[in-house]
C-alpha cells in the first residue's frame, strides 16, 4: 500500500502511466532537457501523447518547457521535488502498487461522459 500523501501526489498530479514514464526520465536525467521528438524517441510513444503528458506535468508544476532548450525537470516547489522524489522511491521497489494507483484514480472526464447515459427517475 502507498502512503496517503503520495497517493494524493499521484492522483493530483499524475493523470497516466505515460505522464509517469516521462516524469521519471526528466528527473533522471535532470538538469539535461529533451526536445518533444526526443522525448518521443526515448518513450517510444506518439507525439500527440507526449505532447499531452508535458502539458500535464507543466499544468501541476513538474515540468517546465521552452522552445529553445525543450523540456526539464523543474518542480516548481520544494514539496513538489520532495513528492516526486518519493514517488520515484516507491516506483523502484513497488511498480504494480504505483501503477495500480494511477489506473485506479477516477478520471473527470470519462465519469462525466458516463454521467450523461445515467437514467434518473421520472418525477410522479
Amino acid at each position: 500500500m502507498l502512503d496517503a500523501s503520495l497517493l494524493n501526489f499521484l492522483r493530483s498530479s499524475i493523470r497516466s502511466t505515460w505522464a509517469l514514464e516521462l516524469l521519471l526520465l526528466l528527473r533522471k536525467n535532470a538538469p539535461q532537457a529533451f526536445s518533444p521528438s526526443e522525448l518521443v524517441l526515448e518513450l517510444r510513444a506518439t507525439r500527440s501523447l507526449i505532447s499531452a503528458c508535458i502539458a500535464q506535468l507543466q499544468s501541476v508544476g513538474l515540468v517546465a518547457c521552452d522552445e529553445a532548450r525543450g523540456c526539464v525537470y523543474a518542480p516548481a516547489s520544494p514539496a513538489l521535488a520532495q513528492a516526486s522524489d518519493a514517488l520515484a522511491r516507491a516506483y523502484e521497489e513497488r511498480p504494480v502498487a504505483v501503477i495500480t494507483a494511477i489506473v485506479a484514480t477516477p478520471n473527470e472526464r470519462l465519469k462525466s461522459f458516463a454521467d450523461a447515459f445515467r437514467f434518473t427517475k421520472k418525477d410522479d
